[in-house]
């Protein structure tokens, strides 16, 4: 086997670590920086690294007694930021390693440092635990010695014999030869970064989902002495009081979204209409009015509704005046047609904003659709009629089919806020019920039974309106 394929091997190899290093960056678990029981359990590396204040937040008593140095948390923090530093060099390092030889060779040198880097970092935090021993109050510090320290010093220096190796076994720079990555490589590193938020934010809190499977409370420890299988599960359709509240909640939220996905077109006729303005000044002007609204908080939103329906408000006051009210009302404190309301607000808020996507769709069409059009004597709602909105259509249905998707998802901001102890049987929907259980009752392992059941459905409708969507118009969006 010649060099070449030797160092592709190895290539591999280093591209693995590279990930598993910076994956272990954010596992509490394996914290090699946790040297004190008054250190977080749930901090990881990035965390010790990246914040003395989170880092040393329970050290103020032991810092005035003199129980533990403050240099020795100040090495812990250095070597959080070593470790982090390393591994992101070495991690830049192996995105070169998708380049040139010449690329590749550059790529190696911040690869082998920064392994260097993680080395030293390792050898810190383990001075500082070998210091922290010593402590004259170990009951109150609770020392700890770590032991995966050892795991990031041996990925730290495989990191570092596999740079120096491969360095060694790539073929010489050619005279003249330049730094370069093939476009499909230079496309996969732009989409890196938002392929690792989505892991972050999107698929790494389904951990969360075995709290389902214990007997939780909050600062609880999971352990065997509190798991609990499916007894959550099975308590979601055995107790009545929760089954009520569930077909309550899930009435409030299909009602909701159901009136969302009724009026979705709503976005679509105003984009239509907003493009057909031929003053283009005033056209931005409706645009940016229509569009700001989505900017502003629910808790702003719900600070103007309270100004205008309020009992000292606007309209109550303006009733007054005229004589139709003997006395003030609070209009917010009504239940009647609250799904209407919670529907307006929402409408008043995102329209514009759900409007541009539409807007960028018609841009997209052939002008030449229009020009023969007229020639052939078509009004401005004929050319509307039967040359935007079809060819809107697409678009439309990708967005609806979306919608349907999350038509469990439809937030707790807006009803969190609206919420008024005479409406909230109407205004409750199913996250803003998952909150209340989970934070406001303490029933955590419930409220991740009922977030992972949403979740679930959730995707089973989304595959289910993708069929529909491929049965009716012979295309499907996955």
């Amino acid at each position: 086997m010649n060099k070449g394929k030797v160092a592709d091997r190895l290539y591999i190899v280093l591209r693995i670590l590279c990930i598993v290093s910076l994956v272990a960056l954010f596992i509490p678990a394996i914290n090699p920086a946790r040297i004190s029981g008054l250190i977080s359990k749930t901090s990881s590396v990035f965390t010790c690294g990246t914040s003395y204040g989170a880092l040393t937040r329970n050290f103020v008593r032991a810092f005035s007694k003199g129980w533990v140095g403050t240099l020795t948390m100040q090495m812990v923090f250095g070597g959080s930021i070593c470790i982090i530093i390393g591994f992101a060099a070495t991690a830049a390092g192996g995105c070169m390693s998708l380049g040139s030889n010449k690329l590749k060779k550059l790529g190696l040198i911040p690869s082998a440092i920064g392994a260097v880097v993680a080395v030293i970092g390792c050898f810190m935090i383990n001075w500082a635990a070998n210091d922290i021993q010593g402590t004259p109050n170990p009951d109150r510090v609770e020392p700890m010695k770590p032991g995966a320290i050892m795991v990031f010093m041996i990925i730290s220096i495989a990191l570092l014999v596999l740079s120096v190796a491969i360095f060694f076994l790539l073929p010489k720079v050619e005279k003249g030869e330049k730094c370069h990555i093939d476009t499909k490589y230079q496309l996969f590193l732009l989409f890196l970064p938002f392929l690792a938020l989505c892991i972050v934010f999107s698929y790494l809190p389904l951990l969360g989902w075995r709290y389902a499977f214990f007997d939780y409370k909050s600062g609880q420890d999971l352990s065997l002495e509190n798991f609990a299988g499916f007894k959550w599960f099975a308590f979601l359709f055995q107790n009545p009081a929760t089954r009520a509240d569930l077909v309550r909640v899930l009435r409030n939220t299909l009602a909701m979204s159901g009136l969302g996905l009724a009026t979705s077109w709503c976005s679509m006729a105003f984009a239509i209409f907003l493009c057909e303005i031929k003053n283009l000044r005033f056209r931005r002007i409706v645009q940016t009015f229509t569009t700001i609204p989505n900017f502003i908080s629910w808790v702003l939103v719900y600070a103007v509704a309270f100004a205008i329906f309020s009992t000292d408000g606007f309209v109550s006051s303006l009733l007054v005046n005229a004589g139709v009210l003997s006395t003030g009302t609070n209009f917010l404190m009504d239940n009647s047609h609250m799904w209407i309301k919670m529907l307006l607000w929402g409408m008043w808020k995102g329209l514009g904003w759900n409007a541009i996507i539409y807007i960028a769709a018609i841009s997209g069409i052939d002008q030449q659709l229009y020009e023969a059009a007229s020639i052939d004597g078509a009004g401005r709602f004929q050319k509307m009629w039967n040359i935007t909105v079809p060819s809107l259509i697409p678009t439309f249905m990708v967005l609806l089919l979306m919608a349907i998707a999350g038509i469990l998802n439809n937030g707790m901001d807006q009803y969190l806020v609206f919420e008024t102890p005479y409406n909230t049987d109407t205004i409750t929907v199913l996250d803003l019920y998952v909150y209340k259980l989970g934070i406001n009752s303490g029933q955590i392992s419930l409220s991740t039974v009922i977030g992972m059941f949403k979740s679930v459905i959730s995707v089973i409708l989304l595959f289910g309106a993708n069929k529909i969507s491929k049965l009716i118009r012979g295309e499907s969006i996955i």
